[in-house]
Formats: C-alpha cells, structure tokens, sequence
C-alpha cells in the first residue's frame, strides 16, 4: 500500500539504466559534469566499500534545487551495483510507512529520501536506530501492556538529499557519513551538459547557441536542460533546423529570460523590494506578501541565485536589493542608498 500511496520507486541495478534512458541525466560519475571535489570523494568512498563488500556509508547532498542530488543518488547505486527505493520526507506520514520501507529493503540497498528536512520528528526517531544500528524499534500494545521489540534490518545505505541542511535535527544529520553540499556550476561546465542533451535529443545547436542558453540557466543543470527542450520546441514548431544565437536569444526573450537567467519571478521580486520597500531592508515574509508567492518559493528557488549573483544581500534586518541589480534593471541607484548598505553591515 505504502508503495502504491507513496509512489515509491524500485530499480534494480539492471533496469536503472531503463529508467535513467528516458531522462537526460548521467549514469556514471564519468558522465556527471561538474561537483568534482564531490565525484572524487564518492570515487574513493564506493571503491572501499567495495573492496570491504559492504554498503556505502550514508549520504546527505543539499544545495540548491536542479544540482543534481537524484542523479547522485541513482549514479551510487548504480555504481555499487545495487537496487535503489525512492521516497520523499512529506510522502512518509506515518511510521509504519518507513517501517514498511526497511523490511522490504535488501541486502545493500539504497533508500533515497529526498527532501528528508521535511520528516516528521517521530519519524526521524525510527531512523536513528537504523542508520546506526540496522535495526527497527517497534512498540507493540499500548499502556502498560506495551512492550518494545527489536527487528534487524539488512544492511543498506540511506541517501538524504534537502535544499534545507540547517532544518535537519543535529541527530540525524550526525548519523551520515558523508555531507556534501553542491554548488552553483560554472559556466563552461553548463555548456558541456547543454551540448550533451543535445546529442541525446537529438537537437542540432551551434556553440553560440549552447553559450546562449548556458548564461541564461541561472548556472541551474535542469534549468539548462529545460530551457533546451522549449528552444527545442520553438525550433519544431516553426521548422528550424539548427538553433543558433539569434533564434536562442529570440526564443528566450519571449519566454521572458534574460542574459542572467531572471526571469519575471526574479524581476518582481527585485522591483517590489525597491518600490514597495525602498530597496529593502525588508523581511523575506513581507516581500511574498506583495509578490503573492510562498515564502519557501522564495527561500528555496529565488533567493540562493540572487544572493549567488550579487543582486540581493541578507542583513540583520532583512534582505537588500544591491546596485549591481538596479543597473540590471536600467534604474538608476539612490545616493543615498550606498551609506544605508555600509550601515546594514557595520
């Protein structure tokens, strides 16, 4: 049932490749373009557990969303040769939905949970002994009748992939063994994966083209890759052949991105912290108030690129819009507005 409600996802390491097929994502830590510092560490950790034939040690990756912690997760498995059951920290309401995860896992099995910030406390509970001990604390009865009973659990490797790293309990986030963070990718590195999809889309694009669509991806790979399936889409409707720079930029430019990836989200956002607020400071709860989006939205998938940029500074106060960004947006930048910023920081 768990499985059917949760929509959990199971793959032996055979058909991994079956699934990965039908998505644009690597399957090797050869093909995974860019985290290099990351990719090493993975190398070394799966060689030793190979050679000692036990599982890899936990995995935590968090980031920004569209880095590429799934893929990671896929790629280990398939690396270890192992199957891999995927689920998610809201989709686990209950503990008997985790319980019923762990004793259906196999000998060396991977469980991706991914958003694992967003497990209930008495969930995280249950994972405590399993990381640590492989084994699964269970009360039977109630009241004074209960009593506590103890399954083992076969050995396995639990991959935690979250966008919100400080929002993990310090007990779990001290039980893996291995915490990565993934960072922005440079430029170059957006290219290679722009020229791979393409090859495997089958999409003809010239390197103009490619460097086009690489600044306009917020530095994102899934941004990239989906910004080439609608530029591919403009290509087929209107019977391009090749996407080349000015039908890049014109497509993006209907599609509302800019040369730095913002898009109409990222622009709201800037204009209603400088017209409503004065350019800020102001608190992350009053700018979703007067964009009408969620603060999370805001949080998760606006604000780490902005900051990343330089378009947006956090101060004590709140967020500040920066004079890089008023540029961007051809306003000009108050005068007075350089004194408050030192101030901000002092």
């Amino acid at each position: 049932m768990i499985e059917k409600d949760n929509q959990i996802t199971n793959a032996k390491a055979g058909n991994i490749d079956s699934q990965l097929d039908l998505t644009l994502r690597p399957k090797t830590l050869d093909e995974y373009v860019g985290q290099k510092d990351i990719k090493m560490n993975l190398q070394v950790a799966m060689q030793a557990a190979k050679k000692r034939k036990e599982p890899i040690e936990h995995v935590l990756l968090y980031g920004p969303p569209g880095l590429g912690k799934t893929t990671l997760a896929y790629i280990i498995a398939r690396e270890m040769g192992v199957n891999i059951k995927t689920t998610s920290g809201p989709a686990i309401e209950k503990q008997g939905d985790l319980a019923s995860i762990l004793t259906n896992l196999q000998e060396n099995d991977v469980l991706f949970i991914d958003e694992i910030h967003r497990l209930k406390t008495q969930i995280e509970e249950i994972l405590y002994s399993a990381m640590e001990d492989y084994a699964l604390d269970i009360i039977i009865g109630k009241g004074p009748a209960a009593r506590s009973m103890r399954l083992d659990l076969p050995k396995f490797t639990l991959i935690g992939a979250t966008t919100k790293v400080g929002s993990l309990s310090a007990p779990l986030r001290d039980r893996f063994g291995h915490i990565y963070k993934l960072d922005f990718y440079q430029e170059d590195e957006i290219q290679s994966i722009v020229k791979r999809s393409a090859g495997l889309l089958d999409v003809k694009i010239d390197d103009a083209g490619v460097a086009e669509i690489a600044k306009s991806a917020r530095r994102t790979p899934r941004i990239a890759n989906r910004l080439l399936k609608r530029l591919r889409d403009f290509a087929t409707v209107e019977n391009y052949t090749k996407i080349d720079l000015p039908f890049a930029q014109k497509c993006l430019k209907t599609m509302g991105v800019d040369i730095l990836g913002l898009d109409k989200t990222d622009r709201q956002i800037l204009l209603a912290i400088i017209e409503k607020f004065n350019g800020g400071p102001v608190g992350v709860n009053a700018i979703a108030a007067a964009t009408a989006e969620e603060t999370e939205t805001i949080e998760d998938l606006y604000e780490p690129y902005l900051l990343q940029i330089g378009f947006l500074d956090r101060t004590k106060r709140g967020r500040v819009v920066t004079e890089n960004a008023y540029y961007h947006l051809e306003m000009n930048y108050p005068e007075n507005k350089k004194q408050e910023q030192n101030n901000l920081f002092q």
